[in-house]
């Protein structure tokens, strides 16, 4: 194939590349994401494969890597793109240019689609997205896109997400041939500091004065470290960016290098994304070829290459040391600081690290300016956030929203509100390290610094909504039984102080805890925060920081009256027998394992709340209904 040499061959090859998408009259855009795949996605993919052939329809499944002319000029593009957000309503099919969206498309769907929208030209109404009695044929027209500003994502919902003539056609590599063309290194990191770019990774801080840090390090060789660890419960932001528009953030990556002065970049994947590691070699290996990664990068004598190391899935890889000491080889713990990573981060030499999103959103600031980027969201936190919007919501899914919208218009504009018209009880923001929101927060901004104001951070962008029906105890019990699990046992508070919250916690879902428990969890709360080495254990404490100051009530509930009042913690939970529906039969305490059930026979039977073990196979055998769970 041809290997592009120098900027001119780049911006040649860039008109060979919109001209070759261009031909693509018409396409199919089936969802590649991970939740389309799920339900048959690929299988979705093949059948139109099949049919397009056995009519004799011409099609392109990919762009070559080397486009040519020498084929027809009106193409159907068949591409297997990146997520398109509505996880829920899978596998997701668009047809354009009209923007028909499809939804839960099945392989014996797909030929009344090429007949009716690519043939005949008319949408099938059956296959739209149907909400609160409105059919919503066009993609534009759906409210789940309304409120949303695609930046990161782009156009990976309309680009094949493992061709890189694709991500070139829609303008890929515009900010990299700049970056190369007319910026100096400290032009980019200039431009990188005065964008306000904050880390999209958990706690914000300015990626800037991270390459600045960098830049100005005497010591070699330096790294670019890309963290892609994502591990956070309910998140998969990061996932669908490298499944979905790998391209971009390795142009993120790559400029990186260029500005600092490295020349080597890592990044570092959850074993458990096994398509986001596939898809993101394939991108790499096609920017080799291409010569825009390797050495003497499109002919400026810049050298860059990068490397895929996929982690074990241990949640404190996701702190910068830990996964620095993972990539080298060793056991994933983190280490005191200073010194920080800018100065003594992989292999102990100084490193650029930040997380997928942040990369993706480098060459968007590089090619249009860091004052462009400044326009989207508050000015403290610029720019654009992607969410994993999860729970007890209408629309699940992912969604990239500008900074500094409000939690009232992701929750009830974007996620169409709380299932089964239920009232909203809390927001989880920010998975484990994150904090509680409520109603009281609807109309609160999503921003770095607003959120900071309420004890809750943005982390990674994980958003788990929770209707009235859901334990705020129990909740902080899962957040904690996870972080626990996960803590690399290092350092003492965490290590112990976590398995004591977790404890305590135990002990009131089962209506064993006292008053004393819920002081001395606050003040474990307090310590674990407060002397822990790494992020891990100083964010553990917040769900239940979280819970406790917004929901002491529900606290109380459990610890003084032993009862839950979401009927949700299962041994605080008791069977009673209805009188008026018992008739004597003997069956459920025949049934009981512990003999807890007595009375005599045509009279209503008892259950001895002491001895009952709550196991409910009274109820599962009782014909009249008259075994009642009570809470």
């Amino acid at each position: 194939m041809t290997r592009l040499c120098s900027l001119n061959d780049l911006a040649e090859y860039r008109k060979t590349c919109e001209q070759a998408f261009a031909r693509e009259k018409k396409k199919i855009l089936v969802c590649s994401g991970n939740g389309c795949l799920s339900c048959g996605a690929m299988d979705v993919h093949r059948e139109f494969q099949r049919i397009l052939e056995e009519k004799g329809l011409p099609y392109e499944v990919s762009l070559a890597m080397d486009p040519h002319d020498d084929v027809p000029e009106d193409l159907t593009g068949l591409k297997a793109t990146g997520c398109h957000g509505m996880c829920e309503l899978g596998p997701v099919v668009r047809i354009e240019p009209e923007g028909w969206m499809y939804t839960k498309v099945k392989p014996e769907d797909c030929e009344e689609i090429i007949e009716m929208s690519l043939v005949a030209g008319e949408p099938i109404d059956r296959l739209a997205v149907h909400q609160n009695g409105t059919v919503y044929r066009r993609h534009d027209d759906i409210p789940f896109y309304k409120k949303q500003t695609r930046l990161v994502y782009g156009d990976s919902d309309r680009i094949n997400s493992t061709s890189i003539n694709d991500y070139i056609a829609i303008g890929g590599l515009t900010a990299l041939a700049k970056a190369l063309g007319s910026m100096s290194q400290q032009d980019i990191v200039e431009e990188i500091d005065k964008s306000n770019l904050r880390g999209r990774g958990g706690s914000g801080f300015r990626a800037g004065i991270k390459w600045k840090s960098v830049l100005r390090q005497e010591e070699t060789p330096k790294y670019v470290v890309c963290n892609g660890d994502e591990g956070d419960p309910g998140a998969f932001m990061d996932q669908g960016v490298m499944e979905g528009i790998p391209a971009r953030m390795l142009e993120g990556m790559i400029i990186a290098g260029i500005a600092v002065g490295a020349e080597e970049g890592y990044i570092y994947v959850r074993a458990e994304y096994p398509n986001a590691v596939k898809r993101l070699g394939i991108m790499i290996g096609q920017m080799e070829e291409l010569g825009i990664l390797g050495d003497d990068i499109l002919g400026s004598g810049r050298r860059f290459h990068i490397h895929i190391n996929r982690g074990a899935g241990a949640f404190v890889c996701g702190e910068g040391s830990a996964l620095t000491a993972s990539i080298e080889g060793h056991r994933g713990m983190p280490r005191v600081k200073p010194p920080r990573t800018v100065e003594h981060g992989l292999f102990a030499k100084p490193t650029v690290l930040n997380n997928v999103e942040t990369y993706a959103n480098v060459p968007l600031i590089i090619e249009n300016g860091a004052d462009w980027y400044l326009g989207i969201g508050p000015a403290n936190s610029p720019g654009t956030k992607v969410f994993s919007l999860t729970g007890n919501i209408l629309n699940t899914g992912l969604i990239e929203v500008p900074m500094g919208i409000t939690l009232r218009e992701v929750i009830y504009d974007i996620g169409g509100g709380i299932r089964g018209g239920r009232d909203l009880k809390a927001v989880q923001i920010g998975g484990p390290s994150g904090g509680c929101l409520t109603k009281d927060d609807l109309d609160r901004p999503l921003d770095f610094d607003s959120l900071k104001e309420v004890g809750a951070i943005i982390g990674s962008g994980g958003l788990v909504v929770m209707d009235d029906q859901t334990c705020m105890v129990e909740v902080a019990r899962f957040f904690m039984n996870f972080t626990q699990n996960e803590s690399c046992g290092k350092c003492v508070p965490c290590r112990e102080g976590t398995k004591r919250m977790l404890q305590i916690l135990e002990k009131i879902v089962a209506g064993e805890g006292t008053e004393e428990d819920l002081d001395l969890l606050e003040e474990l709360a307090d310590t674990v925060k407060n002397t822990s080495l790494c992020g891990l254990g100083k964010t553990a404490p917040n769900p239940v920081e979280g819970t406790i100051r917004r929901f002491r009530d529900e606290y109380m509930a459990h610890i003084r009256d032993k009862r839950c009042p979401a009927g949700v913690c299962s041994k605080l939970k008791r069977y009673v027998i209805n009188k008026d529906l018992c008739r004597g039969c003997s069956k459920c305490a025949r049934q009981c394992p512990v003999t807890a059930i007595t009375g005599e026979l045509k009279k209503p039977y008892v259950i001895n709340q002491n001895t009952c073990i709550k196991c409910g196979s009274c109820k599962a055998v009782c014909s009249f209904d008259a075994i009642e769970e009570v809470f």
